[in-house]
């Protein structure tokens, strides 16, 4: 029987293993099923990512978390010429790797399976580093965060784009109604995993937003900590220096 992936918390207990199973079980389904559930607006988000990252003109890109390599194919736009996607999820990659090869992006994009606690670089090897709807997804937080100061160049640019709950009405109280009822009825509908859009949903409702996540960043080391609040509140953008 498949496990259940208990919600957001920093103390381990197997959840990179389950979170491994859970995205390699709705590899092929969850670019659709992005779209649909955010009602395209990830995509909106990801552009602004990028036209963050186009002012800072990064030569080399990590994008932690990459799953199936949307953010790290739009990095493309900011001129870098070299980009690597990681993931733990070998079903992601490939769903990943396959697109990256529709759009003859294989010189610039490299697909690549790594745990983002346990980074495969030198210290100082990126000028940037992303994470798309995958901090929360960390066994470990706060390790996970030291790891990506570590192998950020100095004054590179760390970039978090995630889930955040609204504090104002009525976006707080349809966000809650949003995500109880209709997320997992939807990942339902498409997704063999029933298990997962529920874990999704609790895992963004109790993830640290806002000010929260910006003094976890700062307690790792990261300076000029800013979060960008995105549609209401329901995403924000977080952008953070070494």
């Amino acid at each position: 029987m498949q496990k259940k992936i208990t919600p957001y918390s920093d103390s381990g207990s197997g959840k990179k293993e389950q979170v491994t199973q859970m995205f390699d079980t709705i590899s092929k389904n969850y670019d659709g099923l992005n779209r649909v559930i955010s009602f395209g607006l990830d995509v909106k988000w990801r552009k602004r990512v990028v036209k963050i990252l186009q002012k800072k003109k990064p030569v080399q890109i990590l994008d932690i978390a990459t799953g199936t390599g949307d953010l790290a194919i739009s990095l493309v736009k900011t001129g870098a010429t070299k980009i690597i996607g990681l993931d733990i999820s070998q079903g992601m990659l490939e769903v990943g790797k396959k697109k990256v090869i529709a759009k003859n992006l294989g010189s610039t994009v490299e697909m690549i399976i790594g745990d983002s606690e346990n980074l495969p670089f030198p210290e100082n090897t990126f000028d940037a580093v992303t994470v798309a709807f995958g901090v929360r997804n960390f066994e470990t937080l706060e390790k996970g965060l030291r790891e990506i100061h570590r192998v950020l160049r100095p004054s590179g640019t760390f970039v978090v784009l995630e889930t955040a709950v609204p504090s104002k009405t009525p976006f707080k109280q349809g966000y809650h109604f949003y995500c109880k009822y209709m997320l997992p009825a939807i990942g339902k509908l498409f997704s063999k995993d029933k298990s997962a859009y529920s874990y999704l949903s609790k895992s963004a409702s109790v993830f640290p937003h806002g000010m929260d996540f910006n003094n976890i960043l700062r307690k790792t080391g990261f300076i000029d900590v800013a979060n960008k609040p995105q549609t209401f509140g329901v995403a924000s953008i977080y952008v953070a220096t070494k």
